[in-house]
């Protein structure tokens, strides 16, 4: 028997069906409630609105829990490599031996950019952010593949733009990054890994540290989806134009860049810098967070979603250490890093309220012991979202419920203005 909430709305009332979820999460389905009762809801930010039905991602914020296709973050991680994840969240399963082989080879075929695409990065001035040629560069890449913007691909056209994309962003965020920095591209090297090869576009180094690969290619999985956040959610409303992939994903790019969403980890360098600037002293800035008068906020701490700890954080934090190790890093941004880290894992004020180091913070610790610049990690960002981005765009596609997203409002204005 289905269950149903009922609805007074005084003149009017209504039965509106309650879905439920596999792992427990209840929802109140409105879907005709403007059609029967005139009424729409109200929900500031969408917090409390489902947009979707999926069976990608599942968070549970209260208890830390973090699930691609019914697998835990912590599970993935310890298991399995960015690749492998990416292809669990586009086809539903994990690949095969065989299957993952053929992956990295339709990556490593379709990696080199064309020659106009680098051309439009080359056209930037070199001081432009990152994120505006990326995101010019996604979009412009539809002129350069026609027969892959069709409105309806076929499984066969989705199956060759997953690992034509995945090759193309990392080539792309590599030459961003020699752009800014005033050097010539580098062309991927098909005898590298994925990690392997986008660090030799960067930095145009082959013989990094395994560690250190493993590091980064644990940081990109922990990021490869995330539920419906902005920029994935962005992802969905423009897709439900028909808009394509191309243009879908340069606009998750673009929500990405906004600083409340893919650019905490930036936010996190510019205050460790800040603290560095006025003497390094962090336990000030503890002092200072505490204080409910002080405008101060400890970037890094806390997450919006997970209410106890993010369980990113807790896998990521162990490959920090070894990569600060293995680099032999000495910098006095990270010093004071590890010390707001250490100070905050052990004060009562932050331990009561559950603010503890989030992904962020490790992640801008890494890409900064990396020697990459902190305009780049938003880029870092997307290159890591960008399979669950496709992911969740296919998924929409092919709901046979999949219909335009085109929210109400409640208006407020004037009426009956007259000239």
């Amino acid at each position: 028997m289905s269950k149903s909430a009922k609805l007074d709305l005084g003149e009017v009332q209504i039965d509106l069906p309650i879905l439920e979820g596999t792992e427990g999460e209840r929802a109140v389905d409105i879907s005709k409630l403007r059609a029967e009762t005139g009424f729409i809801t109200y929900d500031n930010g969408l917090g409390n609105t489902g947009a979707c039905l999926s069976n990608i991602t599942f968070i549970n914020g209260e208890k830390g829990i973090l699930k691609h296709r019914g697998y835990s973050i912590e599970n993935l991680c310890d298991k399995s490599s960015f690749l492998e994840v990416a292809y669990l969240l586009f086809h539903n399963k994990l690949p095969s031996d065989s299957e993952l082989a053929t992956l990295k080879s339709q990556i490593t075929e379709r990696s080199k950019l064309p020659e106009g695409i680098k051309a439009i990065i080359r056209s930037f001035p070199r001081d432009a952010h990152p994120m505006s040629l990326t995101s010019a560069c996604m979009v412009s890449l539809s002129a350069f593949y026609p027969e892959l913007t069709d409105q309806d691909l076929s499984t066969d056209q989705k199956n060759e733009i997953f690992p034509l994309l995945l090759g193309q962003l990392k080539t792309i965020a590599a030459c961003v990054y020699r752009h800014g920095e005033g050097k010539d591209f580098i062309d991927p090297d098909p005898s590298l890994g994925y990690m392997e090869d986008f660090l030799y576009m960067m930095k145009g180094e082959k013989d990094i540290n395994a560690e250190v690969i493993k590091a980064l290619d644990v940081l990109l999985l922990l990021h490869a989806d995330h539920e419906q956040n902005c920029s994935t959610s962005t992802v969905r409303v423009v897709g439900s134009s028909k808009a394509n992939l191309f243009a879908s994903l340069s606009a998750g790019i673009d929500a990405l860049w906004g600083p409340l969403h893919g650019g905490a980890n930036q936010a996190v360098l510019e205050m460790l810098e800040a603290i560095k600037n006025d003497g390094g002293g962090y336990e000030k800035f503890i002092l200072k967070a505490k204080d409910k008068e002080d405008p101060f906020r400890l970037m890094g701490f806390g997450h919006r979603v997970y209410k106890n700890f993010d369980p990113r954080a807790k896998v990521i934090k162990g490959h920090c250490d070894v990569v600060l190790e293995k680099l032999n890093i000495h910098d006095p941004l990270l010093d004071i890093a590890k010390g707001l880290e250490k100070e905050a894992l052990s004060d009562e004020y932050f331990v009561k309220r559950k603010l503890f180091p989030n992904v962020d913070f490790y992640s801008g610790i890494i890409y900064k012991a990396l020697g990459i610049p902190t305009n780049m990690f938003t880029v870092m960002f997307a290159l890591g979202r960008q399979p669950g981005w496709m992911a969740q765009w296919k998924e929409m596609v092919e709901s046979d419920s999949m219909r335009i997203t085109r929210p109400r409002q409640v208006f407020q204005g004037k009426t009956d203005e007259k000239l």
